[in-house]
């Protein structure tokens, strides 16, 4: 089974950037569709950005321009480039891919 595990989270001022990653375990990776979700304090959890295998990309409005998604198959991992960061992108942000979720990492965007 696919594990995920995310990491890069942290605390950062408005404007800043993070970069996260999602270690997959898993010997076909490259034919997964990946995917950042976050979900904020008292609401639903959102998809933020998406990447296919072939490298199609597609993202929620809000973090059109500011957030990059990318992936590395020679080392399994997807990554989420965050810039520009919003207190209202304080979430905990949580890697998918079919059914299998990683236990997430916290971003909290703060003076």
């Amino acid at each position: 089974q696919v594990q995920l595990v995310e990491s890069g989270g942290g605390l950062v001022q408005p404007g800043g950037s993070l970069r996260l990653s999602c270690a997959a375990s898993g010997s076909i990776f490259s034919i997964y569709t990946m995917g950042w979700y976050r979900q904020a304090p008292g609401k639903q959890r959102e998809l933020v950005a998406i990447i296919t295998g072939g490298g199609s990309t597609n993202y929620v409005d809000s973090v059109k321009g500011r957030f990059t998604i990318s992936r590395d198959n020679a080392k399994n991992t997807v990554y989420l480039q965050m810039n520009s960061l919003k207190p209202e992108d304080t979430a905990v942000y949580y890697c998918n891919t079919g059914n299998r979720w990683g236990k997430g990492t916290l971003v909290t965007v703060s003076s």
